[in-house]
């Protein structure tokens, strides 16, 4: 078969299948497995990288190593991109860091954080950011401390810009960053998050180009007819589950809506 099918065929595999099997067939298999095509996009999130996972094991056996570094499986599949990833998921939970951050400079338009980085990591997203000048969607499975600071920074390098999904306590000062240094976003996802109403009105009148706004299960507002009307201009807006109280029938406190105690 001729490498260009083979890539083709390759690019669609997960980096299980192109670190540990695919190089190890033949050596036709090993060379088209190292066309960049291949590795454009680098989800790491499908990976268990526990140290006993059929996954580690596997490469720790095929690569004669100890044991799986998260860091150095990235730095891997980051230098056999050479440059041309456009799509990074991390793990949700994962002991990636700054550093391994700071190593990915490639021309990323798709980028999904991991979980609840260290304090040191969360500061430096905004400084990352500045790198990512092609990116187009970012997701931030927690609400970062810097997350005023990062909506700024994706304001000035990232003009194409169209997709952002956090989770975490909305408040005025976040909905005020999100409408003014994002007007043309075209899609939001809020779901899980504590926000009321007038964040919602906020983001809503402010982004005008939404397309989908995305707001599921989320605590301190209800759709009611004046949420809808502003609505009206926006393709799609999925709000089910939200509610005003939680099930006790009284709102959280601040700390609990911070450390997240009310996702469902």
């Amino acid at each position: 078969m001729q490498v260009d099918c083979l890539v083709n065929i390759f690019r669609r595999l997960g980096l299980d299948d192109l670190t540990v099997s695919v190089p190890f067939v033949c050596t036709c298999w090993w060379r088209a497995s190292l066309d960049p095509a291949c590795w454009e996009a680098l989800n790491l999130r499908s990976l268990d990288f526990t140290p006993w996972s059929q996954f580690s094991r596997s490469f720790a056996s095929r690569y004669y190593l100890k044991t799986l570094s998260f860091s150095a499986f990235l730095r891997l599949v980051v230098h056999h991109s050479h440059g041309s990833a456009s799509e990074l998921i991390f793990p949700l939970y994962s002991d990636a860091s700054v550093h391994d951050l700071a190593y990915v400079s490639i021309k990323l338009k798709t980028l999904a954080l991991p979980d609840k980085l260290m304090l040191e990591d969360d500061l430096r997203i905004p400084e990352l950011i500045g790198r990512w000048k092609d990116l187009e969607q970012l997701e931030l499975a927690t609400k970062p401390t810097s997350f005023l600071e990062t909506v700024a920074a994706i304001r000035h390098n990232c003009p194409r810009f169209a997709r952002l999904k956090v989770r975490g306590l909305i408040g005025k000062e976040d909905a005020s960053a999100i409408a003014m240094c994002l007007p043309e976003l075209k899609q939001l996802e809020l779901s899980g998050s504590y926000l009321t109403k007038d964040e919602l009105a906020v983001i809503m009148s402010g982004c005008w180009k939404q397309e989908r706004l995305t707001a599921k299960d989320c605590l301190g507002f209800q759709a009611d007819e004046e949420l809808l009307r502003l609505a009206s201009g926006i393709h799609s807006f999925e709000h089910e589950g939200s509610k005003l109280l939680d099930d006790n029938g009284y709102e959280r406190d601040e700390s609990e809506q911070q450390s997240g105690f009310f996702y469902l």
